[in-house]
């Protein structure tokens, strides 16, 4: 059994703010939702052995920001992969079918639309229902969706998971 983290980066700022969208950092706001989120993390218990984290800016500071909220007692195995920039849900599944069956828990940090797809994709009939609702309306920035997954790695496909908990920062009172 495997647990699936998947969390989108927290707030970046506007398009026309850094040279580039893969270099737009987080803004002040989405500094603080990922600090919420981290902090929910832990009160879940939520510590990935293997956090795989896109390339871009906005990403790699929502990981720091985990990172310096203390999310994890031990650290992590991170990878930073330029293919989870803009991935698309195949994508990412891809890559987490690549992981290792000794991998207990992995926390992916990407971007939609990929994100949000490969979530309501995965969801399987033993989903939380309310959580599954609540996703398929959207994958805000910063959200977080906790899977738990019965197969191997390699496995991974559709309906292949069920939904544990979906957080928003908007619910972190």
């Amino acid at each position: 059994m495997h647990q699936l983290i998947l969390l989108r980066h927290a707030k970046a700022a506007p398009e026309n703010s850094a040279p580039s969208d893969h270099d737009r950092p987080l803004t002040d706001a989405g500094r603080q939702a990922a600090t919420a989120i981290a902090h929910a993390m832990r009160k879940a218990g939520l510590a990935p052995d293997v956090v795989l984290v896109s390339t871009a800016l906005r990403t790699q500071e929502t990981f720091a920001a985990l990172e310096a909220a203390g999310v994890w007692d031990e650290w992590p195995n991170m990878d930073s992969l330029p293919a989870l920039y803009m991935a698309t849900p195949n994508q990412i599944r891809d890559l987490l079918r690549d992981l290792p069956e000794t991998v207990r828990s992995a926390l992916v940090i990407g971007h939609n639309p990929g994100l949000h797809e490969l979530a309501v994709s995965l969801a399987g009939p033993s989903s939380s229902k309310p959580d599954l609702v609540r996703l398929t309306d959207g994958f805000p920035t910063a959200a977080l969706a906790e899977f738990l997954v019965t197969s191997p790695w390699r496995r991974l496909g559709a309906r292949g998971a069920s939904l544990q908990r979906f957080i928003k920062p908007a619910d972190i009172v």
